[in-house]
């Protein structure tokens, strides 16, 4: 199912009894559901191969080849492991249903269906996929956004992919959850959308700023809080926050609101340091590419300082991994 996509998402039924796809026929083809058909198990994967299908309701005693087994295959190609299976099974039938969501089953229904039953379960489960590709387009946007950002002081934008993912490992060391080290992940491209709001010929003047030009240089901030102000989602909050923060100071001697300490918030205070780890240890037309040690050494320094003092350590704990990122996403030479 594509997002803005004008037809109606497409329903496969698998079942050996012509009897039960009759059923779940006139069940959904109310709906003005696309339906398709298949008898057996193998001929449902081969009908998969041939057309986009956004949801099976696959029966799981069939002979031959039964629906666990389809599930299996199913999820074990990568063309067809998105597509959501609901399994449809007899009550008299002895399922292991843990073993069915183990190879990735979403749901069950029970025979003799009931209409209202299966129709909200349809329902829910075609809005969950219409959920991940809306927040899939969301993180989309963002990350383009913010390396539409990056681009204007670094022509291959690859800062963001990097201090975006060091913010992940140093948030999971930290003790956020996947799902939150994640969000912070996918906010932090965001961190200097603000830059867009200023001049070229500060943003990229090769030498030293002067004090009225670093005064305007600052206001990037507010700008990026500003594109980002009244946020509709916990995503474009979170990086609001992220752009209004990561150039706060833990001494109190930070911009734009001069905020200390744990008044901080704490994603501002990690993408504070992710961002000066990658922007020291990347060369830039101004200067030179720092070693990770002396990167290391300079954020040790202003521990206390620039910094909250319980993210230096995580940072030199968790190095290898922020080493394998850089390696990944190198800057790439443009000719």
């Amino acid at each position: 199912m594509r997002i803005g996509s004008k037809q109606a998402p497409r329903i496969l039924l698998v079942d050996d009894e012509p009897t039960n796809l009759r059923v779940l026929k006139q069940v959904l083809q109310p709906a003005r559901y696309r339906l398709s058909f298949a008898r057996s198990g193998q001929d449902a994967l081969k009908l998969v191969e041939k057309e986009s299908v956004d949801l099976i309701l696959l029966d799981i005693m069939m002979p031959e080849m039964t629906g666990l087994e389809v599930c299996k295959r199913l999820k074990q190609n990568p063309a067809t492991a998105h597509i959501p299976v609901i399994f449809v099974t007899a009550l008299k039938d002895s399922i292991d249903e843990e073993k069915g969501f183990e190879i990735g089953a979403v749901d069950y229904i029970v025979k003799p269906v009931v209409p209202a039953i299966v129709l909200a379960r349809v329902k829910t489960h075609l809005s969950l996929i219409r959920a991940d590709e809306l927040l899939e387009t969301h993180v989309d946007l963002i990350h383009r956004l913010g390396r539409a950002a990056e681009y204007k002081d670094n022509e291959t934008g690859m800062h963001v992919q990097r201090m975006s993912r060091f913010a992940r490992v140093i948030a999971k060391a930290y003790g956020f959850c996947d799902e939150s080290a994640d969000d912070l992940m996918m906010a932090a491209p965001m961190h200097d959308i603000g830059k867009i709001g200023i001049a070229d010929n500060i943003l990229l003047k090769p030498g030293k700023l002067t004090e009225e030009e670093y005064e305007i240089m600052k206001t990037h901030a507010q700008i990026g809080g500003e594109i980002l102000s009244n946020p509709s989602s916990h995503l474009i909050e979170l990086a609001h926050s992220v752009a209004m923060t990561h150039h706060e100071k833990w001494d109190g001697s930070g911009y734009p609101n001069g905020l200390a300490g744990e008044d901080i918030p704490i994603e501002g205070r990690i993408v504070a340091l992710v961002d000066v780890f990658d922007a020291l240890t990347s060369q830039r037309p101004y200067k030179k590419a720092w070693s990770t040690e002396e990167a290391i050494h300079y954020i040790q320094e202003q521990s206390g300082k620039h910094f909250d003092p319980a993210l230096p350590p995580l940072l030199e704990q968790e190095l290898p991994k922020l080493l394998e990122i850089q390696l990944q996403f190198a800057e790439q030479t443009v000719n």
